[in-house]
């Protein structure tokens, strides 16, 4: 699973097979490990929400799908999920949730688990 954060804004990317383990249990944890701490990010179900939520508890950013959802994004089409989380004093947190393409560009990263990227028909040889 990737994350990227960008002022008040948080995407998950998950290749295919930590979307499988997600939709099956629930729930899905990477970390990045420093010196003294871990810092966690979780991708869990919930049930009783209807769209994205977040939260950011003892150094882990977790990230909320409802439980209707999970069900069926394993299976589905459906690339992810996005919601503008309201704030207090009228600020927002942007929350995306996406499945992992395979990158049209050259990259060192492996990419063997993502989703082919639908654009891969469209790009010129």
């Amino acid at each position: 699973m990737k994350i990227r954060i960008k002022g008040n804004s948080i995407r998950y990317r998950l290749t295919k097979s930590e979307v499988a383990t997600f939709c099956d249990v629930g729930f899905y944890e990477e970390q990045t490990e420093f010196k003294e701490y871990i810092f966690k990010y979780v991708l869990r179900s919930k049930e009783n929400i209807s769209h994205l939520e977040a939260d950011f508890k003892n150094d882990t950013i977790i990230m909320y799908l409802p439980e209707k959802d999970k069900l069926v994004w394993k299976k589905s089409d459906r690339v992810g999920f996005q919601h503008t989380m309201a704030l207090e004093k009228g600020k927002e947190l942007f929350l995306l949730l996406e499945k992992d393409f395979v990158c049209l560009d050259e990259t060192i990263e492996d990419q063997s688990d993502n989703y082919p990227n639908p654009l891969m028909d469209k790009k010129e040889v």
